[in-house]
């Protein structure tokens, strides 16, 4: 898993002790991604952890800060693929401060039922994030959201 490009993603929730809807983000670019949804997020810059590199994306792109919960861990050892080159591990997330807005690269947000995965699953997903999609609702279904030692 070297040499990976590594991208952190929030699945943005109203409450981590009791979520009911999901904050997605649809990109506006690039072209082959523009109309799909997806988690807000971004790649780490050097140094940075991934917990770091979440509040700092989540800052720019949707002006908001967040308290982290438990990871949506993937199969893949290192993450969830993208693509041959780059790798994104996925945190629950629960809104601290800020009125979410598509600031930087989305041009709609939208807060979606988790009671109902239909809805969420009905949505044009960018390809790789699907799979977290279903994994997210399995995770909300039986309740682990919540995190341990992971900073706010």
């Amino acid at each position: 898993m070297t040499g990976l490009i590594s991208v952190a993603g929030a699945a943005v929730v109203d409450s981590l002790e009791n979520p009911s809807r999901l904050l997605i983000a649809r990109r506006s670019a690039p072209p082959q991604f523009a109309g799909m949804w997806e988690f807000p997020g971004g790649k780490l810059e050097a140094g940075e952890s991934f917990e770091d590199a979440l509040h700092r994306e989540l800052l720019e792109e949707l002006g908001i800060t967040v308290r982290l919960g438990a990871e949506v861990e993937a199969d893949a050892e290192g993450g969830w693929p993208l693509n041959e080159r780059a790798v994104m591990r996925v945190w629950f997330a629960e809104l601290l401060q800020g009125e979410p807005l598509p600031l930087q690269d989305h041009d709609e947000l939208r807060w979606v039922s988790l009671s109902d995965g239909d809805e969420a699953l009905a949505l044009p997903w960018i390809p790789a994030d699907l799979p977290i999609v279903r994994s997210l609702l399995e995770r909300v279904d039986s309740g682990v959201l919540s995190g341990k030692g992971l900073r706010g």
